[in-house]
């Protein structure tokens, strides 16, 4: 395992549970006939989850007493989801330092510099 891949690993032992989606309060009507709060038009909370599955969004019931277990899985893949984004970065310099590439602007003008020393001589 590289550096990155174990200083990733170590990084993302804290961060689970962890989940992609969002968490929104809802207000909706409630199934009992005669309801008094459904009846004076507040409607009962309620927290929905949002996820994709397989391309599509779906919204989930989520009960009262999850609600701080799914808020904490979701900071946690919002965490991890930054921490991907960094290492696509340092992977890339890990690599470069490992086998550095003959290509690009630097490469240019290491090999035009050789070769107008070449021409003099």
């Amino acid at each position: 395992m590289s550096s990155s891949q174990q200083r990733l690993w170590n990084q993302l032992q804290g961060y689970w549970p962890a989940l992609k989606g969002s968490l929104a309060l809802v207000h909706k009507p409630c199934i009992r006939p005669n309801c008094p709060t459904c009846a004076s038009g507040k409607k009962h909370p309620n927290y929905l989850l949002a996820v994709t599955d397989k391309g599509r969004r779906r919204c989930l019931y989520v009960p009262g007493p999850m609600v701080p277990a799914l808020k904490r899985a979701l900071k946690n893949g919002r965490r991890i989801e930054q921490l991907l984004y960094q290492m696509g970065p340092a992977l890339l310099e890990e690599y470069r330092a490992q086998s550095p590439a003959q290509t690009g602007p630097a490469a240019v003008f290491r090999k035009s510099s050789a070769q107008k020393r070449s021409t003099k001589s």
